[in-house]
């Protein structure tokens, strides 16, 4: 018989699916934002935080819920080298693909959606944008000027916080959306809605106020950490359940599992 534990494990596998997006009221306030963006005479929008804290999954409901009034594209991942980067974009502006052994020529491409201005507005998300190089992203920016097309620039935020202002941003940028770690608050919400999706609802509310405090400290409210957090806390209430179920308390979730998965993470030391 498969355990009680085993589709709250699964609730929490990392993933970028619009399926799996849980509105909470910071998500719902940077995707809103976003929305509001996109109808503005922008050139480049900047969306950015720090791994874990949303932009994909954010970019990719974007891509998702305007498909049907806009010309939306999504790159997910960045391309290998700039020629297949811009082969790619090629087809989306030209709505064709490149012939095989053709080089883009450049300043007729910028030419080209030139004289689209007025005609099509194309929005295109640059998913992990920070392995696109200095030169890439000059050449996105002219095709910005063009006001054919849109783009939003998704970039984690580093360590270095003037890395956003630096080089190619600083003056090409015209809003900047930040994601950010989860409050407790947002986080208690966020594991609820993940179990109450999958109608695990004995399992939430075996979920008390103490433990959710003490996933935030470990996961330090990062939906990837939380994510990876609750799938390990779930996995071992799976052997548990599977192997010695007079040693797990199904009313209350136990500080201990918490803490063997914080310890099986990494997150404390013996």
């Amino acid at each position: 018989m498969k355990s009680r534990y085993t589709a709250a494990k699964n609730a929490f596998v990392d993933s970028v699916d619009v399926e799996d997006y849980i509105e909470i009221e910071s998500s719902m306030a940077a995707y809103a934002q976003l929305e509001h963006s996109l109808e503005k005479p922008l050139k480049m929008i900047l969306l950015f935080g720090r791994p874990g804290t949303g932009k994909s999954i954010l970019l990719n409901r974007a891509q998702q819920k305007l498909k049907h009034n806009k010309e939306i594209h999504y790159f997910d991942t960045p391309a290998i080298n700039e020629k297949e980067f811009f082969s790619k974009l090629f087809k989306v502006i030209t709505q064709k693909d490149l012939p095989r052994n053709t080089e883009i020529n450049f300043p007729v491409l910028v030419d080209y959606c030139k004289s689209l201005r007025g005609k099509r507005e194309m929005i295109v998300l640059l998913d992990e944008a920070q392995m696109y190089g200095p030169e890439v992203m000059e050449k996105i920016r002219l095709l910005s000027d063009s006001r054919a097309i849109k783009f939003v620039v998704s970039l984690h935020k580093t360590e270095d916080e003037d890395l956003i202002a630096k080089e190619h941003f600083q003056s090409r940028i015209w809003e900047v959306i930040e994601l950010k770690n989860a409050t407790p608050q947002d986080q208690a919400v966020y594991i609820h809605k993940k179990l109450l999706k999958k109608n695990l609802f004995e399992i939430a509310n075996s979920i008390l106020e103490k433990n959710m405090k003490l996933i935030h400290k470990f996961s330090e409210g990062n939906y990837r950490e939380c994510n990876k957090l609750m799938f390990t806390i779930f996995e071992i209430c799976e052997y548990y359940d599977e192997n010695e179920p007079n040693k797990i308390n199904y009313a209350e979730l136990p500080q201990k599992i918490i803490e063997m998965a914080a310890l099986k993470l990494g997150y404390i030391h013996v």
